[in-house]
């Protein structure tokens, strides 16, 4: 879905919801506030019900402004989650590459993604914590081969820490849901076109007809 506004403070050409899940502790909100407030919380608290956070890019010259919605990721708390599911348009997946068990569970993330979205969500996978090298327990390649078995959009590794790839995951969405409204709208576009062209083709051909018709009336 996107919107754009004209004139005012903060404006933007187009604006995407996306939402933000996985385990609790693999540093969701470390990363949303890392990407959008350039800010490391080192003893964050776990969200609770979900955060609301906004994030800008500039595309093509155009400003693209992501609405976040960073969600907790406590099971008790599931059924709630399932309500921001219905209007996003992309959904990030996090787990952290320092916890197997969170990786695991990214399987039954990605259903719940594809039950409760739109059948047009996007979606993508991040591997958080990248800092903690000597503790990884999920390998890259793992990772990226489940990202290609499961037709998953974009897959990098991120560290909310140091900052690694925390605002290129963020563009990198933006780009996605960009590319795609960009894609959307010439594609009307161009079958507008086409059926402009039909149309002058096939009003000749009805005009002889009519013609034809006017003529064998008067004999």
């Amino acid at each position: 879905m996107s919107l754009s506004t004209n004139g005012e403070i903060g404006k933007y050409d187009y604006s995407f919801k996306m939402i933000v899940i996985g385990d609790a502790g693999v540093g969701k909100s470390c990363l949303t506030n890392r990407a959008a407030k350039d800010k490391f919380i080192s003893n964050y608290s776990p969200t609770i019900g979900f955060e609301f956070l906004s994030f800008s890019t500039n595309i093509d010259n155009k400003i693209v402004k992501l609405q976040i919605w960073d969600t907790c990721g406590q099971e008790v708390y599931r059924s709630l989650i399932t309500n921001f599911y219905r209007n996003a348009s992309l959904a990030m997946m996090v787990y952290s590459i320092d916890s197997k068990e969170s990786f695991l569970h990214i399987n039954q993330w990605l259903k719940e993604v594809r039950i409760q979205s739109n059948p047009d969500v996007k979606i993508i996978l991040i591997g958080n914590k990248a800092d903690l090298e000597n503790e990884r327990e999920v390998d890259y390649d793992v990772a990226q081969k489940f990202k290609e078995e499961n037709q998953i959009l974009y897959f990098e590794e991120t560290s909310a820490k140091t900052g690694l790839n925390s605002k290129k995951v963020f563009e990198e969405a933006a780009k996605i849901l960009y590319d795609e409204t960009k894609n959307y709208k010439s594609n009307s576009k161009n079958n507008e076109l086409i059926s402009d062209i039909k149309k002058s083709i096939n009003m000749p051909k009805k005009l002889k007809k009519a013609e034809k018709k006017r003529k064998n009336g008067c004999c």
